[in-house]
C-alpha cells in the first residue's frame, strides 16, 4: 500500500508505474467477469462478456471503486481509451477487405445520412426548443451522431468547450449508449420473429453500427446477437468513425465563418487513427498469411482487451453524472436516441431498398 502512495504522489517521475494499480484492478475484474460469463446459468442469459463487463464495471464503479479511485484512475482511464482502440485494431483479424466491400456504397451513405440528420436535429432541438447553449448542443450532437465520448472529446477543442459541457455530453452518450446495448438485441429478436420489416442479419448489423453511440457499445450489442451481426456492425461503425475527420473540418469551418478573423483561433483536429489501423489489419488478414492457431490466439487476446476496455468504461460511469447533466441535456440526448432508433431504421431500410 505504501507503494501506491508513492506512485500517487510522484506521477511525473513514474508515468508508467502510476497506471499499474488501475491496470491491475481492471485485469482482476476482467478475469472474474470472464469466469462469471462462462458459468452456464449466466451464459444462458445471453448477455455476452462485453455487456457483462459493462454492467459489472458500473456496479463496482458506484460502490467499491470510489475508495480506490485516487490510486487507480490513471490506469483505468488509460484502459478505457487505449485498450479499446487496440482491441478495435486487432478486431480486423476477424474480418477481411471482402467483408468491408460487402457493405457497399449503401453502408457509407447510410452512415453519412445518419450522422448529418442526427447532428442537424440536435442543433434544431437543442437551440430552438430547449434553449441550450451552442457548445453543449454541438457536443451532445457529435457524441450521438458519430462515436460517443470519443467524438465529444475530439469536438471539444473545435468548439472551445469547458469541462462541464464535456462532462455533461459524455454522461448523456454513455447513458443512452448503454441502454442501446440491451435494447438492440431485443429489437433484433422482434424483427426476426415478427416479420415487421424485411431485414436480414447483415442489415441489422449496419443498423447497429450506424445508430449506436460508442464503438464498444456497438461491439457489445452485436456480440449479444450473433458473430455475423457483430462483424457487420463493427465495419459499419468504423466507416462512421472515419467520418469524424471531415465532420470536424466542416464544423470548424462553419464556426470560423461565424467569428471575426481576429477572434478565430485554429485548434488541432483529432483524427481516428485506430479506424485506419482497423482497415489496415483487415487488409493484411485478407492475404491469409497467418495460420489458424495464430488467429485463434489473436481473437482471444482481442476479446480480453475489449472486455477490459468495457469494464473500464463501466467503472468510470457514475450515477451522479445523471444528476449533474440536468433535465434539458438529457432530454436532448433522449430525443436524439429515439431518432437514431426510429429515423435510423427508416434511413437503413430506405437506402437499402433504393440501392438494391
Amino acid at each position: 500500500m505504501a507503494s501506491l502512495f508513492i506512485i500517487q504522489g510522484d506521477k511525473s517521475s513514474h508515468p508508467l508505474l502510476c497506471k499499474l494499480p488501475g491496470l491491475l484492478f481492471i485485469a482482476l475484474m476482467t478475469v472474474g467477469l470472464l469466469q462469471l460469463a462462462a458459468l452456464p446459468s449466466v451464459a444462458r442469459m445471453g448477455l455476452g462478456s462485453l455487456t457483462l463487463a459493462m454492467v459489472g464495471g458500473a456496479l463496482l464503479g458506484n460502490t467499491l471503486y470510489p475508495h480506490l479511485q485516487r490510486y487507480c484512475d490513471d490506469g483505468v482511464n488509460w484502459s478505457k481509451h487505449h485498450l479499446l482502440r487496440l482491441g478495435i485494431v486487432l478486431y480486423g483479424f476477424r474480418l477481411s477487405l471482402q467483408h468491408i466491400a460487402a457493405l457497399g456504397i449503401s453502408g457509407l451513405i447510410i452512415d453519412a445520412l445518419v450522422l448529418t440528420s442526427t447532428f442537424l436535429l440536435a442543433c434544431y432541438l437543442g437551440k430552438t426548443l430547449l434553449g441550450l447553449d451552442d457548445k453543449t448542443v454541438y457536443l451532445i450532437g457529435a457524441g450521438s451522431s458519430i462515436c460517443g465520448a470519443a467524438a465529444v472529446l475530439a469536438t471539444a477543442p473545435t468548439v472551445k468547450a469547458e469541462g462541464d459541457s464535456v462532462a455533461i455530453a459524455v454522461a448523456t452518450v454513455v447513458i443512452f449508449g448503454t441502454i442501446a446495448m440491451f435494447l438492440y438485441p431485443c429489437l433484433y429478436s422482434l424483427a426476426m420473429t415478427g416479420d415487421y420489416l424485411p431485414i436480414s442479419p447483415q442489415m441489422f448489423g449496419v443498423y447497429i453500427g450506424s445508430t449506436v453511440h460508442e464503438v464498444a457499445q456497438v461491439v457489445a450489442a452485436g456480440h449479444s446477437i450473433a458473430p455475423d451481426v457483430e462483424n457487420t456492425a463493427v465495419i459499419s461503425k468504423m466507416l462512421r468513425v472515419m467520418l469524424l475527420a471531415p465532420f470536424l473540418m466542416v464544423l470548424g469551418g462553419f464556426l470560423q465563418r461565424r467569428t471575426s478573423s481576429g477572434e478565430t483561433e485554429k485548434t488541432p483536429m483529432a483524427f481516428p487513427w485506430f479506424a485506419v489501423g482497423f482497415i489496415a489489419v483487415a487488409g493484411f488478414n485478407s492475404l491469409h498469411w497467418l495460420p489458424d492457431t495464430w488467429l485463434t490466439a489473436l481473437h482471444q487476446i482481442d476479446n480480453l482487451l475489449l472486455t477490459m476496455a468495457m469494464g473500464a468504461l463501466g467503472v468510470t460511469t457514475r450515477l451522479s453524472a445523471v444528476r449533474r447533466a440536468g433535465v434539458k441535456p438529457l432530454l436532448l440526448a433522449l430525443l436524439l436516441f429515439i431518432w437514431l432508433i426510429v429515423g435510423g431504421a427508416g434511413i437503413n431500410v430506405g437506402i437499402t431498398a433504393l440501392l438494391a
